[in-house]
């Protein structure tokens, strides 16, 4: 009895370190039937609705995030496979409903004509994607050398400011397209993100283990002879 309790115990263990990645690749499905949604939604004729829906559908991503963390946590069942997918597909989902957003002309901003929109639209892109790229290729760097690059507070925070930004939109297309206060809210929410996905980007090379690392392959630099 104890030796069935023991084996069924390690098969249970061997499937819930799975979850993170299932949960991670169901993650990425969602996001791209997401950001179909959010191109096809200029199109619809229950517009309201049909952004109701794809907002609950990002929140519902966004969650599996959550849970494949505490999952991974609460069972030991990081890796690093898990560390290097998760982050590419929350760029997936954030950077790519931006670019969407650029293409369908949203959010419109106190009257400004498409022409000053589109600049604004993307120049957000290219800010958040500029930032993305920068810190993969840091992890990506950090994980061939064995240094730990997991999620700091201010890239939480940064994909905090970023998700909050996208249902501020979602919910300005849906119910207050044209009010004054939704352009303001929808103004400051994005200029919150901004900074914080400035400084996520410019902190990601401030940690510990980086310097570290930074320092040691410079001694080991001058420390080698010259040819």
């Amino acid at each position: 009895m104890l030796l069935k309790r023991a084996i069924g115990s390690s098969k249970l263990a061997v499937m819930l370190k799975h979850v993170p990645n299932i949960l991670t690749f169901a993650r990425l499905g969602l996001s791209i039937i997401f950001l179909v949604m959010i191109l096809y939604s200029p199109q619809v004729e229950h517009r309201t609705a049909f952004l109701n829906g794809a907002f609950v559908l990002f929140v519902v991503a966004g969650l599996t995030d959550v849970v494949d963390g505490i999952v991974a946590r609460r069972f030991n069942a990081t890796s690093k496979f898990g560390r290097m997918v998760d982050p590419l597909v929350d760029k997936v989902l954030v950077v790519g409903t931006f670019v969407c957003f650029a293409v369908i002309g949203e959010p419109k901003l106190f009257g400004w004509s498409a022409e000053t929109l589109a600049g604004i639209h993307w120049l957000v892109v290219a800010v958040l994607a500029a930032r993305e790229a920068y810190v993969t290729i840091l992890r990506q760097v950090a994980e061939a050398k064995g240094i730990n690059f997991a999620a700091t507070r201010s890239g939480k925070l940064k994909m905090l400011l970023q998700s909050f930004a996208i249902g501020t939109v979602l919910i300005k297309m849906a119910h207050v397209p044209d009010q004054t206060w939704g352009y303001w809210f929808t103004s400051l929410t994005f200029v919150a993100m901004l900074v914080a996905t400035i400084v996520s980007g410019f902190l990601a090379t401030r940690r510990p283990s980086w310097r570290q690392y930074k320092q040691e392959g410079t001694h080991h630099d001058s420390s080698a002879p010259s040819s």
